[in-house]
């Protein structure tokens, strides 16, 4: 099958923290020589758009616009947005996040906001939980940016949004609504961003427990690529499979 469009993870599968991946770069350029259409699509709440376009352009050679990109944070400024209950948010995250949320139009509110919304933040204080516990005790809606527990980092495995968040579910007794991959907020709202159905992309990422699953769980085609998160030996452990798997983007070809 020909794929009219490509749904891409970041980390791990472009590039590995601060570490180029030659092949990924070249995959990016084969979609853009063919005229492909795709979309970067990641839970990093923490960058804005134009950041990641930088990021992407000054350290890996890959020169995409800010329609190219689709982060959390704009995923879930969306999804509040089409709620249309309030515009009140009260926000733990970092400068991605709160970026995308005032571009929308939500003001921050710390005692009584429509939304609280907790994201990977690496300067959150005790306070901020505080907040965050009492106002979805009043009634705010309680909304995780994605469930990541962990994320890769030069030291190792440090915490995610996932943990961040398992602390306020503690204190609160509540579950959140979840956005980003491998939820269907994310991909439905990504699929609207490229124009194309279910059946014309494929989910492109590193993570099994993400990328791929957010292809399973939402009728999407996978590739998994060994080139980050996951091993080909964790599939041994899951009953659910890739549509596709590559040790490597380059031995891709565009079906």
């Amino acid at each position: 099958m020909k794929y009219k469009g490509y749904l891409i993870d970041l980390d791990g599968t472009m590039y590995r923290g601060k570490e180029a991946i030659p092949e990924a770069t070249a995959f990016v350029q084969r979609l853009q020589q063919a005229e492909i259409p795709f979309l970067f699509v990641t839970n990093n709440t923490t960058k804005s758009q134009a950041d990641v376009v930088a990021n992407l352009s000054q350290n890996f050679d890959i020169h995409v616009s800010e329609a190219e990109v689709y982060t959390g944070s704009v995923a879930t400024a969306a999804y509040l947005k089409e709620q249309n209950a309030g515009n009140k948010v009260f926000a733990i995250g970092e400068a991605g996040l709160k970026e995308a949320l005032s571009t929308a139009g939500f003001v921050e509110e710390q005692v009584n906001p429509d939304y609280v919304v907790v994201a990977l933040d690496r300067e959150a204080r005790y306070h901020d939980f505080e907040l965050a516990t009492l106002a979805i005790h009043r009634g705010a809606r309680f909304i995780s940016t994605n469930k990541d527990s962990n994320l890769p980092s030069e030291q190792g495995l440090i915490p995610g949004a996932g943990a961040l968040t398992a602390l306020v579910i503690a204190a609160t007794k509540q579950q959140p609504t979840y956005i980003g991959k491998p939820e269907a907020i994310i991909m439905n709202e990504a699929l609207k961003v490229i124009g194309l159905t279910k059946e014309e992309v494929i989910m492109v990422g590193d993570n099994y427990e993400t990328d791929i699953m957010a292809g399973i769980q939402n009728d999407i085609d996978s590739l998994l690529v060994f080139s980050g998160f996951t091993k080909r030996e964790d599939l041994n452990k899951v009953s659910q499979q890739p549509t596709y798997c590559v040790d490597s983007l380059a031995e891709w070809e565009f079906k």
